[in-house]
Order: structure tokens, then sequence, then C-alpha cells
């Protein structure tokens, strides 16, 4: 090692790291200063790794000096896509500085040049010199930069990369990567780049002719193709990327290399930004340092300091985790390296386990191999179903029997004493179950990461996009290994040795995932939700499915055959109104006729140039009398039913069971409700005819019944106890009807129209409605709606306190909860745009009500079966969740003796952790199909 060592830390990726890793933290100021606290905690790790052999002898932290440098002179459009930086994280930007100024580092920043070109300059001067550089950054531009002498050092990963990573994943060394991303250009910073390159072509033109300008020059006579001709209409645009992505080498920085000697962390001034930032948990990290004192891991220190405040929260103890690297995964096909691999999670006492099958239907698909993890950096793939893609007549790779395999993973996959972990597990739990596997304990890293960080982000809980957020790092796509299109193939005819990296990823990723989710449980008071409420159902939701339903295939057939009779008079009378024939399922045909030939009012263009013709539009035209738009309503609904459900209900029944059988999502609603697809059984309609006739399609097999368990009204329950609204909770406990208690409140008279009235607006107040939203739905002004609302808040000032407090806590903490601890995250909470800020809002002052349902019943769904087991009443089975209700089938003799006993356990669900102070109503009805339950 030289003598110096000099460290150069990407400032704004540290920025952005700690503000996704961290929530929204207050200090005394009341500033959010939640990425503030994880940049320093992170910055002070890294300084503390001074007397380390790898550590640093020199280190600077370099920022951006500005959005505005010598690049966009040159290329105005230039990063003019980016978004700008979050609302609550500009506010802290001036922190990061005095951040890195409490640790006496120098902060570096120059105007008209980007923090990378102050970082290239560095790395050139410490080149010079003889020192070793390391580049703290992910940054892939930052790459060129890598040497002998110079890496790069991923500390989410704990991860030093060097050519050798570089050529890995852009397959070109260091010094060309310049050319390569020249040539593919960048859609983050706006680099134009070639059209239709990307990073694999870009590296094998670099490869084949050297480097930019060969490939230029040689593409007149490269062969015909479109690739061809982007590369010489886009000859100088591809000239103007190379300087875009090349690092300037000689900023004018304003520190010698001497200057940036790191000695330590003086207390000074440290202990005055932390004091007045409120961090008490660095603080007794500094203390830990002081003169006298065995030096303190950075992050063990701060559990050991004092309480720390409602504010501030310690970051994750995270374990170190190597480099993923896809080639060192096993593939198994011997019996001998099964038991080893076996013997090895007995060990661990802690797997990953995922499933690799040939379709996505877990009840239909074959299993095509399983994937272990033992640890991180630690996975086999152990094929039992793969065929060769050569022919019926090839022969298909060597690999474990199916019956051996089974028999000798059964005791481990039940064994109590090893967690198996998976990544949407009950995916995994169906497939093997349905080969005679049963798996448990589990662990779910998708659960984990939704009861975390539900609303937190746009991309969603699947393992691709949270090891991206989470480990920063990308998965093998699918396909890529299986291909698209008429080229597609199912897994199983992917070669083993491709499948085995792929597969491994997946387990290697889970157990990696999991070792970050599962600290974070407790510090984030999530393990409540995770433990008590969603843990628990997802086996029972994975039995739920397999189980399915039966469905009517005739009562279908006629349905569709009756909707598309309707479907066809509709569209005859649609036609009359509109004086001619068009497309009524085309936007813009319908615009055009409704605006422009007819002349109606209202229409408003959107970019396309086109007129909007969506619910909204089309429901005030009906309310202001416009007869065509009532019937294209009409048209819209029916033609949705029936190819959503009465034709493609048919194609979904399970040619195995006859039955069919919906996929459940644990993740899939911000809130925590349960959403379904394969059928979507959310959407059918609830009150219209044609919505009772497609639930009639849902019956039972002969000699049984559908019993329909529904909640009444439990929205408005959870409000009168949350909000705490006496009147509301004391019509409850006397069984009133509670639509008619408040229009006797805002009405002074209870009659059919005060009543409707009185069940929209209570149902419309927790969803956050506006004065116009409220008018549109009663028909009236929206002075008259305001009104409305103003008398509702007066009779009943526990709900107008209810929503203040709401949103006053989502704004502060950036995150609602529900009564049983489960937090939604609104990051728009405080956005500029209205719209999308008084959007989160809304959904904010619902989300606690709507979630302590979702979560309410799912309690239920974990307590039924064994609440009917016990009681001999084993062939009672649940198979639906919809909304508030859940739906069973059993033997018509059973109802008698189930009926109470469902009842009662979900009457009690929330017991004891949440105590209500309204009761629990639930209606119960039977008969031969789901509609007639009703």
């Amino acid at each position: 090692m030289a003598s110096n060592h000099l460290y150069l830390v990407d400032g704004s990726g540290y920025i952005f790291r700690a503000y996704h890793q961290l929530p929204p933290l207050t200090n005394r100021y009341g500033l959010n200063v939640g990425a503030v606290y994880g940049y320093t905690a992170m910055l002070w790790k890294l300084a503390d790794a001074l007397d380390k052999a790898d550590g640093p002898t020199h280190l600077a932290v370099v920022f951006d000096k500005g959005s505005h440098t010598f690049r966009n002179d040159l290329y105005d459009k230039y990063k003019a896509q980016r978004p700008p930086a979050p609302e609550d994280l500009v506010p802290q930007f001036p922190l990061f500085r005095d951040a890195t100024r409490a640790f006496s580092l120098p902060c570096i920043e120059e105007a008209g040049f980007e923090a990378d070109d102050i970082i290239a300059t560095y790395t050139m001067k410490a080149i010079a010199a003889g020192w070793d550089v390391t580049i703290v950054s992910s940054d892939k531009d930052l790459m060129q930069l890598i040497r002998p002498g110079v890496d790069m050092l991923d500390t989410m990963k704990n991860e030093r990369r060097g050519a050798d990573y570089v050529m890995g994943k852009f397959g070109v060394p260091p010094e060309k990567l310049g050319d390569v991303l020249a040539l593919m250009g960048d859609s983050v910073d706006n680099v134009p780049g070639v059209p239709g390159i990307g990073p694999k072509t870009a590296s094998k033109l670099i490869l084949e002719y050297g480097d930019l300008e060969s490939v230029l020059a040689a593409a007149p006579a490269m062969k015909p193709s479109k690739m061809r001709e982007n590369l010489i209409a886009n000859t100088e645009m591809a000239r103007l990327s190379r300087v875009l992505v090349d690092l300037h080498r000689e900023v004018p920085v304003p520190h010698a290399l001497d200057e940036l000697r790191l000695d330590g962390i003086p207390p000074e001034p440290l202990r005055a930004f932390l004091e007045d930032q409120g961090f008490k948990t660095l603080l007794s990290r500094l203390a830990a340092h002081a003169p006298g004192k065995d030096k303190a891991d950075p992050v063990a220190g701060a559990a050991a300091g004092s309480a720390t405040p409602a504010a501030e929260v310690a970051l994750p103890d995270f374990v170190p985790l190597p480099p993923i690297d896809r080639d060192a995964y096993e593939t198994v096909t011997t019996l001998e390296r099964l038991d080893a691999w076996i013997a090895e999670s007995y060990a661990s006492g802690i797997i990953a386990i995922d499933t690799e099958t040939d379709a996505l239907d877990s009840i239909s698909a074959n299993l095509a191999g399983i994937c272990l993890a033992t640890a991180p950096g630690r996975a086999c793939y152990i094929p039992v179903g793969h065929r060769s893609d050569d022919g019926m007549f090839a022969e298909a790779p060597v690999q474990i029997p199916l019956a051996d395999l089974v028999a000798r993973m059964r005791p481990l996959l039940a064994d109590a004493a090893v967690l198996k972990i998976g990544h949407n597990i009950k995916y995994d739990l169906n497939v093997l179950k349905r080969v005679g596997l049963d798996v448990a304990p589990i662990d779910d890293t998708m659960v984990m990461s939704f009861d975390l960080d539900a609303g937190q982000s746009l991309a969603g809980h699947g393992m691709d996009e949270v090891a991206q957020a989470v480990l920063d790092h990308s998965c093998i796509p699918f396909k890529e290994v299986a291909g698209t299109g008429k080229k597609a193939i199912s897994f199983a005819q992917v070669p083993l040795d491709q499948a085995t990296r792929y597969a491994g990823e997946d387990a290697d990723v889970t157990w990696r995932l999991w070792t970050r989710f599962q600290p974070r449980l407790a510090r984030e008071a999530a393990t409540r939700v995770y433990e008590l409420v969603d843990r628990p159902l997802i086996p029972v939701v994975a039995g739920m499915e397999r189980a399915g339903i039966k469905v009517d295939r005739e009562h279908l057939s006629r349905l569709s055959g009756r909707f598309a009779q309707e479907i066809a008079r509709l569209e005859e009378e649609i036609h009359g109104e509109a004086g001619q024939p068009f497309t009524i399922g085309s936007p813009q045909q319908l615009g055009a006729i409704l605006f422009d030939k007819m002349g109606l009012k209202g229409g408003k263009k959107g970019k396309s140039g086109a007129y909007s013709t969506d619910v909204t539009v089309l429901e005030k035209l009906k309310a202001d009398g416009v007869k065509i738009a009532g019937l294209v309503l009409d048209w819209r609904q029916l033609a949705k039913l029936k190819s959503t459900y009465t034709d493609a209900l048919q194609a979904q029944i399970n040619r195995d069971t006859g039955r069919v059988h919906t996929s459940y999502s644990l993740t899939g609603a911000q809130t925590g409700r349960l959403s379904s697809t394969d059928p979507n059984l959310q959407n059918i309609p609830i009150r219209s005819e044609a919505g009772r006739q497609i639930r009639d399609a849902f019956v039972a097999e002969p000699g049984n019944v559908i019993l329909a368990a529904d909640y009444s009204q439990i929205e408005l329950r959870l409000a009168a106890h949350m909000a705490d609204v006496p009147a509301l909770r004391e019509a409850f406990r006397r069984g009133e009807d509670i639509h008619a208690a408040t229009a006797q409140e805002l009405f002074g008279e209870v009659n059919r129209d005060t009543r409707g009235r009185a069940k929209t607006i209570n149902f419309a107040i927790l969803y956050g409605i506006s004065r116009w939203g409220l008018a549109s739905r009663l028909e009236i002004e929206p002075d008259e709606a305001q009104a409305m609302i103003s008398r509702y808040f007066e009779r009943f000032p526990g709900i107008s306190a209810y929503i203040n407090e709401t949103l006053e806590k989502a704004r502060a903490t950036g995150f609602t909860e529900t009564l049983f601890g489960r937090k939604t995250w609104f990051p728009q909470i405080k956005a500029g745009v209205q719209h999308i800020r008084q959007g989160a809002e809304r959904a904010a002052i619902n989300a606690p009500i709507q979630g302590s349902c979702a979560d309410i019943i799912k309690r239920a769904m974990v307590r039924m079966t064994p609440a009917l087991e016990a009681a001999g009443l084993d062939r009672v089975r649940m198979l639906l969740q919809v909304h508030d209700e859940l739906v069973f089938e059993l033997p018509e003799a059973d109802v008698e003796a189930a009926t109470p006993i469902i009842r009662a356990v979900m009457a009690g669900a929330a017991e004891p952790l949440v105590s209500l102070s309204v009761p629990l109503g639930v209606e119960i009805g039977t008969g031969p199909s789901w509609g007639a339950a009703h």
C-alpha cells in the first residue's frame, strides 16, 4: 500500500442514499433532517476507517456547486429531464455541508463544474504524486477513472470495484468506458448517444473497432441495418455525447493534496453540530471516542448511547455483504451434492428459497427447480423439471428426480428450527404443496418491504425493484434467459448454466434483503403488523388460492350472450343519438362526436389534442340531461363486465380442478387491503343487477352451500372509535340505522332523500372529499355541499379533529398509522403541485381507517380455520376475501354450527391488540351461489 491513500467522496451520492434509507426525522427547529442524520452517520463510519488497512490517510467530500456547468453550454438539453430534488430534501442541502465541516473535513465544490470533474482532477493529481485513490461512489461515469492504484468503494454493499468489475458490467476496460457511454447515451443525464444502441451493442462495437471515432469511420462500410443508419445520421451527436461523458481533469481546485489529510475526528465542532440538530445517539458515539476510551464501532456505538428521542432513529446494524457473483452458484445434479446442501441448510438455520416453474400460475405451473441460499453469496439451483429445447426426442439434461428431491427435502422444509425466507413466498408455498412439500416457518421479504415502506416508492415491492432500491443491484431480467415474443421459451427449457445464474441470484438476493429488512422491523415499529397481521396470513391466503371456487360455465355463457345483445342495443341507440355510427370505445371519436358535432359544453382537450371523455366528464354530462352520456356509461360498464368476467372467467376455469383460482396480493394496495387478479374480484359491481348476475356464477359443489360473511359499515364503526364520536358510537351500540341517525343530526328529519344524502356524506367525508367532489355526487352546487360538510363537522366535531390531527401527523412524519401500527407513507403530502398534494391528503385521511379495516379482516382470516377445526368443522373452507367480506363453501348441514363461530371470529378479530369502543357487526347469508348468499 502506498504511504498516502486519498478517499474522494461523491457527496451527492451519499445524500440521496441517506435520503432514501432513513424515514423523515424532525429537529428542534421543525426541519426535516432525516437525510442529514443518515449522511452524518455514513460519513462517520467512513472517516472512522482511517486506522484500518485500506482506510484513508486523506479524505475530501465533493459536491455539485449548482445545476449549470460547462456541459450545459455545450448542450442546452443536458440533464434537462432530471426531476427536481424532493421538496423535503431541498432545505437540508446546506446542512450536509455543515455536517461535513463539523467533521473538520474539506467540503469542495466549484462553480461551472460537476463533482465528478473535481474528483477526476484530484485523482489525476494523486496518481501523479504516487498515491492510491479510492472513489467512494457507485456512479458509472466515475468508473472511467479506475486504473492501477485507483478503485471505487460502494459503501452500501461494502464492495470495492476495480477494472474487472467494469469489464464484467460493460464488457470493456475502464479506459474505453467513455466510448461505450457516448454510444449508448444516458436518459438520466439526457446524453443523446445513438438511438437504438444499448450497452451490449455499444461494448461490442468498441471492442471490435477500438474507439468511438473508429466506429463512426467504419459505419458507412457496415452491412445495411438500422444501426448503420443511426450511426451515420447521429455522428455529431455521438461526438457531442463523448465530450459530455468525458471527465474534466484540470479543474482549478481550492486545496492542495496535503491539505486533505485526515487526522481523526476532532470533538469540536462536531459536538456543537450534533447538539444543535438533537442527534443524541450520535452524541453518545462521540463520547465513546473521547480520550481514554476505546474507539467504538460507528454503528454498534449508536445502540449503546442514551435514549433516542422520538424524532431520531439509529441506522440499522447492517451486516457487511460480499459482492454478488453469479458464477459462484452451484448446479446440483447429484443426490450426494443435494444431501450436502441439505446438511448445510440445517447448519445455517436460515435459508432463502425460491421455485422456478414453467408458467406464472402457481396452481397450474410445473416445478422446474428449487434454488436455495444458506448465506449471502452462497446459493445453488436444483433442477428437476428441465427439458431440452431441441425437440421432443432430445434427451433432458441430467437432474435430480422429483421424487428423490421431495423425499429428501420434506424434513428440512417442515423443520421448525430452520427459517425459510422467500420473496413472495406465497407462490412457492403453492407450487411446493402441489408436489407434496409443506414449508414452515417462513419469512417474506416482499411483505417486509411493504410493511416498512408502503407508499415510499411507485416502483413496487417486486424483487427487481427492491433489489435495485435496497441493494443497488440489478437482477438478471427474466427475458434475458427466457426470451420474448415468438422466441420466448419456458424456464424449463432454459439451459442449466443460465438457469443457475438466474435462480441462484433470486435466492441470494432474497437472503441479502432479509439482512436489510429484518433489523428494521423492530427499529421502525413494524414488528407488530408484520408478525401479528401479515406474516401469519401468507399460508392462509395460499390455501385459499389452492381451494379456488367453482364457476358455472353455462351461466357465464348465457350472461355473455345477454350482455352482447344489450351492448348491441346500446350501440344502436348511441349511434342514433349521435346521428352517425362511430367507434364508441375510441375516446378520440367519442370526444369529436360530443363536443365537435353535437356542440356540447365542457369539452377539454389534453396534450394529445383529443377531448377527455373519462367517467367524470360523462357523469357531469349525464347530470346535465345529456342522454348519450348515460348510454355510453352503460355501454362501457357492460362491455367491461363482458370482457373481464363473463368471457374471461370461462377461460380461467382450471382444467384439473374445474374451479377458478384467483391470485391474491398482500402488497398490491397501499393501505394493506388484499387485492386480487385473474380474476380481479374487487371490481365486480356490488349494487348493480349485472354485478349480482355475475356473482350468481360463483357456485357451491353439490351438497354444499356458499356462505358470505360481511362486516357491516366497518369503516364508519372504526371512524366512530378512532375519531371519538359519541353520537355515532351510541348509535352503533344501540344497533340503529347509522345513516338515518346522521340524517337526523344533519337535516332534522329522516326520509328517503335525507337518508340517501347522509349515507353519501358519511362515506365521502372519510375519503377527504372536497366541496366539488361532494357537489358532484349529490348533484348540488359547491356552496351547498360546503355547507353540508361544515354542518357535518359541527355535529360531529370528533371527525373534524381526527382529519386535522391525521394530516398534521402525516405532514410532520411523512406517514399515517393504523390501529395495529401499519405505516403508510405519503411522500407527496408536501408537494408543491396543488392537485398532487391534495390527492395525498385525501389518501392520508382515509388510510388509517381503511388500513385498520384491512388489518382486522386479515386477523379474522388467520384465526378462522383454527376456530372452525377446533369445533370439528374442518369441511368448512374459506374461499374468497373481497372488500369487507369473507366467502366460504361448506356442507349445508354445517351452516347452523359454523355461522356463530364465523361471526364471533370476525367480530372479535381486533382483540386483544385493540379494544374497540364500538361493536363490529357481521351480516351472514347463505345460498347455492355467491349472489344468492346476499
